[in-house]
């Protein structure tokens, strides 16, 4: 399979190209797959598989946070920035209420993005 991947991708590409095509891929499904196939079969403990739930929320505020309570400073040094001027903290705070009272992805992210495309026009 790998082998004619490659050679679609040799008559395509140059060799260093479609050799970092195929790592990427490769570093991006192995972390989801390894998992997936050395855990479906096992039964694991409550206290793991709560551990585990919590970990996509935990990486969405450890990418989240930063970007809605620092700005850039002089020298590009990161400032925190928690005043009115804060745009994207005023818009999350009311997005994060929709959020967790309509359970909506889609919802959420449109209220989020019309709130600040409002916060925008307004300010």
């Amino acid at each position: 399979m790998i082998e004619s991947v490659a050679g679609v991708l040799s008559e395509l590409l140059p060799p260093e190209q479609a050799f970092l095509i195929l790592g990427m891929a490769l570093v991006t499904y192995l972390p989801r797959a390894l998992p997936l196939l050395l855990l479906s079969s096992r039964n694991l403990s409550p206290l793991l598989m709560r551990w585990l739930e919590m970990v996509p929320p935990a990486v969405l505020a450890a990418l989240l946070v930063p970007e809605l309570l620092l700005e850039s400073g002089p020298e590009d040094e990161k400032l925190l920035n928690i005043g009115p001027g804060n745009l994207f903290l005023m818009a999350a705070l009311p997005t994060f209420v929709v959020g967790k009272i309509s359970n909506s992805f889609f919802g959420t992210v449109a209220f989020g993005m019309g709130l600040l495309a409002f916060l925008r026009w307004l300010l």
